[in-house]
């Protein structure tokens, strides 16, 4: 009996072709087979390695699918190598279908790490990277956007997200909301060209962008919440009250939720002080 090849996972560069490794190279010379999620991009890469293994398409569309054949080919002894646009496979890009399908089959998954916009941008965000938090791409709609923020709110781990340009500013906004005036940092294009890490509070980067037209691939990177060790007196929730009243005129309801959620205390206290200063006016 013919025994199994194997499955590998290969992470490729974010955008710079240098941050290929070179055992990355090796094994992709030596598979039977590149499955890629769109083989107009890998062809680039395979070009500039001089890599002539034979390519097929894997993506979203086709993956369950086109699957089950590249299965049969590695436990019929063929090893595949299984490539994502840029960085790791699987990590808010295809491929995890297939290495569900390969482990369910016996069949061996061998990673290949590399290149990752996840890692990268906390390595140079300046922000704790002890623990994290990958939260893959907001969703579209601002409604269902803030929902998963406002469940964010406690997570005291960095939070990562990514995000397109053209909804930056935006998730901004909402995040400003939800999670409060956190530390940020946008990380634009990394390992490109243009490569820019922005850092700052959500409203820093609010007034930053303000007219501008972000390009490129944003990974944006969040401050986690913090556990309250201290009381909160009465005079510093009326002070994040006022502060939130002049600076960003949100209705009473929205304040109140608003400073509840920042200070780690009851709505209904915040509440009774919010009542109080407003009839202090």
């Amino acid at each position: 009996m013919t025994a199994p090849g194997s499955l590998y996972v290969v992470a490729t560069p974010i955008g710079n072709l240098e941050d290929m490794t070179l055992r990355a190279i090796r094994v992709l010379k030596e598979v039977h087979l590149i499955a890629a999620e769109d083989t107009r991009q890998t062809r680039k890469l395979l070009s500039a390695y001089h890599i002539h293994t034979p390519l097929t398409s894997l993506h979203e569309h086709n993956e369950q699918r086109k699957g089950e054949s590249l299965i049969g080919r590695m436990e019929a002894g063929d090893s595949v190598a299984y490539v994502s646009d840029a960085g790791t496979p699987g990590i808010s890009d295809p491929g995890y279908r297939l290495i569900r399908a390969a482990i369910a089959r016996q069949i061996q998954v061998i990673p290949i790490p590399g290149a990752s916009a996840v890692i990268a941008a906390l390595s140079g965000s300046g922000l704790p990277m002890d623990r994290f938090f990958f939260c893959g791409f907001l969703p579209a709609k601002a409604t269902r956007r803030r929902q998963m923020l406002a469940s964010l709110a406690e997570v005291e781990a960095t939070l990562v997200f990514y995000e397109s340009p053209v909804r930056l500013a935006g998730a901004l906004e909402d995040m400003a909301t939800c999670l409060g005036d956190r530390p940020v940092a946008i990380c634009r294009e990394l390992t490109k060209a243009f490569e820019e890490i922005a850092r700052g509070t959500a409203t820093d980067m609010i007034r930053r962008l303000s007219g501008q037209t972000v390009k490129g691939e944003v990974t944006l990177i969040v401050g986690g919440g913090r556990k309250r060790m201290e009381p909160v007196a009465d005079e510093e929730i009326l002070e994040r009250i006022g502060t939130l009243h002049r600076e960003r005129k949100l209705s009473r309801r929205d304040r109140i939720e608003r400073v509840a959620r920042e200070m780690g205390i009851s709505r209904k206290r915040v509440y009774g002080l919010a009542v109080k200063a407003d009839d202090g006016d």
